[in-house]
């Protein structure tokens, strides 16, 4: 699990039709750590969740201006979040165990990185990797 440093600076925004189901599963198919959750009953106002010094924040899909600049959860492709992760065969049995649909099976990229891509309940891309690019770093 990686460590905090320097706080991100980058936050991927998803909205879900059940955002409520989503942080529990997120949670327990990724190994993200709830930090915030506002809203009422099963409406998501603002979620964050961590994975070390990363975050994601999420909520309800609702029918205001925001939303209406997001679109809806699932269909319209382009939308994709990748994951640097020390060991990414544990990443993936905890992923599978908690029914997240494998899209492509653990390969190792020529360019040293051992990875998979799966969906979420909901529809979006997840990719999982051990190749992690340090933003301080030269590539």
């Amino acid at each position: 699990m990686p460590t905090a440093t320097e706080a991100p600076r980058i936050y991927p925004a998803l909205r879900y039709t059940n955002a409520a189901r989503m942080i529990d599963w997120l949670c327990e198919a990724f190994g993200f750590e709830l930090r915030a959750r506002y809203g009422e009953g099963d409406v998501i106002h603002h979620a964050e969740l961590t994975f070390g010094s990363s975050m994601i924040m999420l909520g309800t899909a609702r029918d205001d201006d925001y939303g209406k600049m997001v679109g809806d959860p699932g269909g319209g492709g382009g939308k994709s979040i990748y994951i640097a992760v020390d060991d990414a065969d544990a990443a993936y049995a905890r992923a599978k165990k908690a029914g997240a649909k494998i899209i492509q099976e653990l390969v190792d990229r020529d360019y040293g990185s051992r990875e998979f891509i799966c969906l979420d309940l909901e529809g979006n891309v997840w990719s999982f990797g051990t190749y992690w690019p340090k933003a301080g770093k030269k590539a």
